[in-house]
């Protein structure tokens, strides 16, 4: 168990944690985000601010738990990060840890919390019945379900109603399946579903959820693909986690002023039928689309059920929008993760490229550079060289962008080549696009 005290509220504060049935503080050697961020995460208080370290928020008593903690920022609860033995420390009171987070009035929880995502705003949903805590099955899992688990949070609106476990796969009970929101239900305990355990699913089907304010956006369920830029091409949609077309049934201006909003690309030029941009393979997700033109997102438009169709990829629908000059990809690229959209960022410099330092690394930096890199939002923003550790220069060190910046090289950092890293340190990036 981990606590906050002495702040202005349960989520900034002194950190203590719990062991052998007595609270003791953290010492501030090696404290930074990253070990914040698990801190947060585990309070369900969003993300780190700050890691502030001499006893920032006065001198706690009793023992001195933890030191030298180092966690890469992915753990859900300090006690999973790296750390010396409990009680074992050469710190006094003075060196006492903190840490502030983002989210200060917290609606309370109710049995419900979404995990494994980026932030407590987005992730797997598991419910909480008699004392154990299990997910829910994506049975007809839809936006309606998400968006009573978003209100029931205080996590805006929802997003996304990914399906197959998109945030991993939950270990324990399977508590609900076939829910049946109307959408407006407090809780997701007032939904229609099947009596509590009962099911036909395994943790691959476990349901997840994207609300509004976990930062993520629906852009990253659509994509153009086969045309000039990122903003013209032929439509493709992400259902079960999976890439498929959508057939031109229907298929207007309607459809593609949803899709290049969506996207970021501006207002739709024209909507092109019989697979201009080429035909696509594999799944034809979507036919008979029917939008009005302002829904935020593709999959909130009426149409046919995922897969449900008789076409064929020569009827593959596409998008034209009106901007075509997106930013490119700068001297930036992810390295050694599962795809181009997360890894060890490196970056140009003098022709030759290097690895930048964790030192203050977030998700201000991480949202710059899945931007620049053309990858979406920002899913997590790891250090320690989770994706191996970079070969040549330390280019960069102690970023720190706002997040909202156009590249990496707009952001405050030392001088080029300026750091007091090794490649033990390098940092990382996973983004949600593909």
């Amino acid at each position: 168990e981990v606590r906050l005290v002495n702040g202005l509220n349960r989520c900034a504060g002194r950190v203590e944690v719990l062991h052998d049935q007595q609270w003791g503080t953290v010492c501030d050697d090696g404290w930074d985000l990253n070990d914040a961020t698990v801190v947060c995460r585990q309070l369900g208080c969003g993300r780190a601010d700050s890691a502030p370290g001499r006893s920032h928020f006065g001198q706690g008593s009793g023992p001195i738990w933890l030191d030298d903690v180092n966690c890469f920022g992915m753990e859900d609860a300090l006690s999973q990060c790296r750390a010396r033995p409990w009680g074992q420390n050469n710190c006094n009171h003075g060196e006492d840890a903190g840490v502030v987070c983002s989210e200060n009035e917290i609606h309370e929880p109710g049995p419900i919390r979404l995990v494994g995502g980026p932030n407590r705003c987005a992730g797997r949903v598991e419910v909480l019945h008699e004392e154990q805590w299990g997910s829910v099955c994506h049975d007809s899992w839809d936006m309606d379900d998400v968006q009573v688990v978003c209100r029931q949070l205080g996590c805006g609106d929802a997003v996304l109603a990914p399906t197959g476990a998109k945030f991993g796969r939950g270990t324990d009970t399977i508590w609900l399946d076939d829910v049946n929101c109307v959408g407006t239900e407090a809780a997701i305990s007032e939904c229609q579903a099947r009596p509590w355990g009962e099911h036909n699913c395994y943790h691959g089907e476990d349901a997840s959820a994207v609300c509004s304010d976990s930062g993520i956006t629906a852009s990253d369920s659509v994509r153009l693909v086969d045309g000039p830029n990122r903003c013209s091409g032929r439509v493709e949609v992400l259902h079960k986690n999976v890439w498929g077309t959508v057939c031109d049934d229907h298929w207007d201006l309607r459809e593609a002023k949803v899709v290049c909003k969506q996207l970021g690309c501006g207002t739709a030029l024209s909507a092109p039928r019989e697979s201009k941009y080429g035909e696509g393979k594999g799944q034809i997700w979507l036919s008979d689309l029917n939008c009005t033109g302002t829904e935020a997102s593709l999959t909130e438009c009426e149409a046919k059920a995922w897969g449900d169709n008789i076409c064929n990829h020569v009827e593959d629908a596409s998008v034209e929008c009106s901007e075509v000059d997106v930013p490119e990809p700068g001297p930036i690229r992810l390295v050694n993760g599962p795809s181009k959209c997360a890894g060890r960022v490196e970056v140009l410099h003098e022709n030759r490229w290097g690895s930048v330092c964790d030192d203050h690394w977030d998700m201000q930096d991480a949202k710059v550079v899945c931007k620049q890199v053309g990858c979406g939002s920002p899913v997590s923003a790891l250090g320690g060289a989770r994706f191996g550790r970079g070969p040549d220069i330390i280019w960069l060190d102690d970023v720190n962008c706002t997040g909202t910046e156009e590249s990496i090289f707009n952001c405050q950092a030392r001088p080029w080549g300026e750091h007091n890293c090794y490649h033990g340190e390098d940092a990382d990036v996973v983004c949600a696009g593909n």
